[in-house]
């Protein structure tokens, strides 16, 4: 019951972060006026609802979603509560893979390039993750690790930023290296979704072997758990996610971590339980982190992916600090 009403809440929170997106913007629109733009014609400011705050809004809940649901089943796999896309290098990874098509102008000769790449990427980067015994290694062990998957991938991003042939391709570079929203539409959402429902889909049939874990390899594997099965529905699913949510918002961190920890105070331990909160969780930061750029006062609108860093990395230090046996 405590789940199913966590659930509740979260859905609750997120559609409401959604339609209070629509009222924010530089043009200023009556609630009445914009919520009435969603169903009939209101010419200028039905296109402004629609076409951009509208898909804003739904890109930045589906990019924290599916870090939400990446991050639970990490942990799940790895029972290791540092487990994370952005720390274990998974969406820098990613990221490398989208600037490749769009330095390569792969993205503009089809549109399926960047996102597909990033998935790729981010597939494989899961996959040597695992090979490297991220599932028997100390937290420790397990962050270099990431750190050098991270700067690995960064390396060769930065590379790619320094021989950008012009300066608008480095600044597709950027936005997809800081992390954004911005002129998202639902055309970017089509592209997306599909990935994402089939890398949540996948992470939720893991469900039953994350919980067999919790007791162990050798004691899920005399229950007769399929755990070749359980982690390659983690390992894809997370890939799927993960690259979905590079290809709508860019390279966003921390969020896998801090949602999971978050609701794990009121879902409890077991990591079937945290799938859905975990995703719920990370659309609701996301999205409700848009909303507060939008309405700093600054020159220059704040990158969504810097907005969820300074918000995400003391998290991370305090999920590091207050986690018990986190070395085990």
């Amino acid at each position: 019951m405590r789940a199913l009403s966590l659930n509740a809440i979260l859905a609750g929170a997120s559609v409401l972060l959604v339609l209070l997106s629509l009222f924010i913007g530089p043009a200023a629109i009556a609630p009445g006026d914009a919520l009435a733009a969603l169903f009939t014609d209101q010419g200028a400011v039905s296109a402004i609802i629609r076409e951009i705050r509208l898909p804003r809004a739904l890109a930045a809940f589906l990019a924290g979603a599916c870090l939400g649901a990446a991050g639970a089943g990490l942990q799940g796999l790895l029972r290791n509560p540092l487990a994370d896309p952005g720390v274990l290098g998974v969406s820098a990874a990613a990221a490398l893979g989208a600037v490749i098509a769009i330095y390569f102008n792969l993205a503009a000769l089809a549109f399926w390039a960047a996102p597909m790449m990033a998935i790729l990427f981010a597939l494989g980067a899961t996959a040597a993750l695992y090979a490297l015994g991220a599932g028997r290694v100390t937290t420790a062990r397990l962050i270099l690790i990431g750190v050098g998957l991270s700067s690995f991938c960064g390396a060769l991003i930065s590379l790619a930023m320094n021989l950008s042939p012009n300066p608008f391709a480095l600044s597709d570079l950027i936005n997809w290296l800081f992390g954004t929203v911005a002129n998202r539409s639902f055309h970017d959402l089509a592209l997306a979704a599909p990935f994402a429902l089939l890398g949540f889909i996948m992470i939720v049939a893991s469900a039953p072997g994350l919980l067999a874990l919790t007791l162990g390899e050798e004691t899920a594997d005399s229950l007769g758990a399929d755990l070749k099965r359980t982690r390659a529905l983690v390992i894809i699913g997370a890939a799927f996610l993960v690259g979905a949510s590079v290809a709508t918002a860019g390279a966003i961190g921390f969020v896998g971590i801090v949602a999971p920890h978050l609701v794990r105070a009121f879902a409890g331990q077991n990591p079937a339980r945290l799938l859905l909160p975990s995703a719920l969780m990370g659309g609701v930061m996301l999205a409700g982190a848009d909303i507060v750029i939008r309405l700093l006062p600054f020159d220059q609108e704040l990158k969504l992916g810097v907005a969820a860093a300074l918000i995400g990395a003391p998290g991370f230090v305090w999920v590091a600090a207050t986690t018990k046996r986190i070395a085990s």
